[in-house]
């Protein structure tokens, strides 16, 4: 039989790519491909840490935060066309589960593609949602609190002070999702994350270990507004941070969006001499009848270095008979002093200069304006209003950040056609500021948010007005934040629906649509023999097979997907043809053939498509010959 390629149905394996990176650059420091850490410790000489005591912070279960995080998933997210909007034209995406799961298995499809991540993660404050520490259930776990699998009492909780390991559970949690979500980042990609007193301390170090301290940008106070009064309140929390990351400092530039207010500023406020910049130390010659400004550079370069205190600078006599001026920048504390700008520089921007007289003495000025830097104390308040009046006055969720703020964090933060994650999204509010800023600017940043099911208490408004989880809040504010902004645009000259994305694609968490093998377990063999004769899962869809197929492929769940019969048989055509999908049984040489002759980049087919090993050998070798690379499941 043919050795045909098979489909890694778990979640991608970064740890492999690193340890390739590593093998490339220090080839010597490995043994039978495992890393000898006594050669690797000598090859990076003197900046190994042999000491006993380091710097850096340890906690209870980190380790296992670690391990988890390195864990691969072999979950998959199923496609919910029925809750979408738009499903088969929309760029973004809602994924419902677990995030810690969900951010293992966009490793392979947006490993380095996300420009920006805003999160608003549990601030521990011991009575809101928290998630689990036993991870290593974590497809389980979430199957059980979800119903989808007997829960035998496992559920998610609060984390309260009583319980024991306040804090560490809170970092446990933490650690992992946040050293996922770099790897998804792009190399100049950046990440805000919401906290407020309770846990900014150990965020801080969290990040500084995962991001690098050098990375650390800022952290921005959002004043909020909201006081508290009454006994026992010592001083009121006004404000929350929103701490600031970037993946490489020397590549991540803020998008400056505060303009600035005009102003004059003195072209004479250089802070060094003319000794060190001779080519800025030139004469602005003001003629202050006709306004005409001309610099020279007029002066004696051999007295440049010989004697600062001394004048350098020669007259031009013709101009003065023709009623200019000489300027210059002057002394200052004995030096001779230059002007702000070069002359090159001066010479495209004279049309930005202005010469005022005061008191017999002329001065120059530039006009200053444009964009100042984001600044880190922003007064946002909260976005209770907002999300009250999109629900017709009820108030569905507590506390929602301001699409106010998130626009703004938005676009410092990312450029049109960037791709947004929010993985702890709540009530969705980044998916809803994104839609506005595409409205108002035209563009085509697209979201993706990702939100556990949280079930909402039955005393809740929201539980009353028909809501079971918050996840389903999240939905329907998309839904609702699209048709708002059709109906508000609908009637205005250049405003096109139909090429305003207001849409979603919907995908919950499950187990894979095969079964895996246990290795481990003896037990339940022969069940488990039998199950592998056709290890596609009983009542999985062809849709859910699909991308789960382009999940562990490495294709976007956004990919375009063309249904496409040939020889009488379904095949889906992906992102214009690079990948096919088989999913039919009987398959030919006759089918690979006509398969081939679209030549796609890479062919996908399920093993018992095909009836006998000769079938599946000439499909391969067809496929071969053709340079198409051919794997099944």
């Amino acid at each position: 039989m043919t050795n045909v390629k098979k489909i890694d149905l778990n979640s991608k394996n970064f740890i492999e790519e690193f340890t390739k990176e590593l093998k490339n650059k220090f080839p010597q420091v490995f043994n039978e491909d495992k890393i000898d850490c006594e050669k690797l410790k000598l090859s990076l000489g003197e900046l190994v840490d042999t000491g006993r005591e380091r710097f850096g912070m340890n906690w209870p279960g980190k380790a296992n935060a670690i391990w988890v995080a390195q864990e691969p998933s072999g979950a998959t997210l199923k496609p919910d066309r029925k809750s979408s909007v738009d499903f088969d034209t929309t760029e973004n995406l809602y994924l419902e589960g677990d995030n810690l799961e969900i951010l293992k298995l966009l490793q392979r499809s947006y490993f380095n593609k996300i420009k920006m991540i805003y999160i608003d993660p549990p601030y521990n404050t011991g009575k809101e949602f928290i998630y689990p520490d036993k991870y290593t259930e974590g497809l389980e776990t979430y199957l059980q609190y979800t119903g989808q699998i007997d829960a035998q009492g496992k559920k998610f909780t609060t984390n309260t002070e009583t319980d024991g390991r306040f804090h560490t559970k809170w970092m446990n949690m933490m650690w992992p999702r946040l050293y996922l979500a770099r790897n998804l980042l792009t190399d100049n990609g950046v990440i805000f994350i919401s906290i407020d007193d309770h846990e900014v301390d150990n965020l801080r170090k969290i990040c500084n270990e995962i991001f690098g301290e050098e990375n650390y940008l800022s952290t921005i106070s959002i004043i909020t507004g909201a006081g508290q009064n009454g006994e026992g309140v010592k001083f009121q929390k006004n404000k929350e941070e929103c701490m600031v990351y970037c993946k490489n400092e020397s590549k991540f530039f803020p998008n400056k969006i505060d303009k600035a207010e005009e102003s004059l500023r003195s072209l004479n406020d250089a802070p060094s001499s003319f000794i060190t910049r001779p080519d800025m130390g030139y004469t602005i010659y003001y003629n202050p009848k006709t306004k005409d400004i001309l610099p020279m550079k007029d002066y004696d370069k051999s007295k440049i270095n010989l004697n600062i205190e001394e004048e350098v600078y020669k007259d031009n006599i013709n101009l003065i008979k023709k009623g200019y001026l000489p300027i210059r920048p002057g002394f200052r504390n004995k030096l001779l002093h230059r002007w702000r700008w070069g002359y090159e520089t001066f010479l495209e921007r004279k049309n930005e200069i202005m010469i005022i007289e005061k008191e017999g003495e002329y001065n120059v000025y530039f006009k200053q304006s444009g964009y100042n830097p984001p600044k880190n104390i922003m007064n946002f308040g909260v976005g209770t209003s907002e999300l009250k009046e999109l629900f017709e006055g009820k108030i569905i969720f507590d506390f929602p950040k301001s699409t106010t703020m998130l626009k703004y964090l938005i676009q410092i933060g990312s450029n049109d056609g960037d791709i947004i994650l929010d993985f702890f999204s709540g009530s969705a509010t980044t998916a809803h500021a994104i839609i506005q800023l595409n409205n108002i600017y035209g563009g085509n940043r697209k979201f993706i948010m990702t939100q556990l099911p949280e079930i909402i208490e039955k005393e809740s408004e929201a539980y009353k007005v028909g809501y079971k989880n918050i996840a389903e809040i999240g939905e329907e504010r998309i839904r609702r934040a699209g048709k708002k902004i059709i109906e508000e645009n609908k009637d205005k000259e250049g405003f096109d629906e139909d090429k305003f994305d207001k849409g979603f694609k919907v995908y919950r968490l499950d187990k894979s649509n095969f079964c895996a093998w246990d290795g481990k377990s003896t037990e339940n063999l022969q069940q488990q023999l039998f199950a592998h004769v056709d290890h596609v899962g009983k009542d999985c869809k062809d849709e859910d097979i699909l991308y789960e197929l382009l999940l562990k492929s490495g294709y976007e769940l956004t990919a375009k997907v063309e249904e496409v019969k040939i020889n009488n048989k379904k095949i889906y055509s992906v992102a214009g043809g690079e990948l096919i999908v088989c999913l039919e049984k009987g398959i030919d040489k006759n089918m690979m053939r006509a398969i081939a002759e679209r030549k796609p980049n890479n062919v996908i087919c399920l093993n018992s498509g095909f009836k006998t090993d000769a079938d599946l050998t000439n499909a391969s070798q067809i496929l071969k010959t053709n340079e198409i690379e051919f794997r099944t499941v």
